[in-house]
């Protein structure tokens, strides 16, 4: 009762006092999960707004419960959120996924330097030190299960499948399916409803 609570006023919240739409309702339920999550990343109090990375860090792990990988339900393998290039997080992202558990399967930070490490992780966050190398990192990895995120400008036209954007000052994000689709993935729709742009649909984007 007390959850489902904090559920109706986050989506009060989020429509201003207005009979919520379900895109809003989603939007806050989704929010009120990523913000109770970002709260063991920041230890100086409540009133202290997460940064960034902080947020993205939070998506990262999150992400793993609306993303279907093919297999995942037959292996014990750890669950890896690698970083490919500059390590933007740095002790931000091993905090947050410290002791967690996606699917039954333990969640571990890793990085590495080069494309072809990638294989065998889930999620692979691709650090803007790469941009000039996006389109020779993208190829190796094209049909490996592997989730693809970046803050990288124009990563999903360039074939990124998630990528970070700030609107009103609030990290979103974007989703390009075409690339999801050919690695075998499945993203949850409850996932894209809430994305700011989804492109390679067959219906196009929105």
């Amino acid at each position: 009762m007390r959850m489902q609570g904090r559920f109706q006023r986050a989506i009060f919240r989020f429509s201003g006092g207005r009979r919520a739409t379900p895109r809003i309702a989603i939007w806050a339920v989704l929010a009120l999960l990523f913000s109770c999550f970002c709260a063991r990343l920041v230890q100086a109090g409540p009133e202290i707004k997460p940064t960034q990375y902080e947020v993205e860090a939070a998506y990262l792990y999150n992400f793993g419960k609306f993303v279907v990988w093919p297999g995942a339900a037959h292996t014990s393998n750890p669950f890896l959120i690698c970083i490919l290039g500059d390590d933007p997080f740095g002790l931000v992202l091993d905090h947050a996924i410290a002791d967690e558990t996606l699917r039954g399967r333990p969640v571990q930070g890793k990085r590495i330097a080069h494309a072809q490490d990638a294989i065998g992780c889930s999620i692979l966050y691709i650090s803007s030190s790469e941009s000039g190398r996006l389109s020779k990192i993208l190829p190796v990895i094209h049909e490996a299960p592997v989730l693809t995120v970046s803050d990288i400008p124009d990563f999903v036209q360039q074939g990124g499948m998630i990528q970070f954007v700030l609107r009103d000052g609030r990290v979103r994000f974007a989703v390009n399916l075409a690339p999801v689709k050919s690695s075998g993935l499945s993203l949850s729709s409850e996932l894209l409803k809430v994305s700011v742009q989804v492109v390679g649909a067959a219906g196009g984007s929105h």
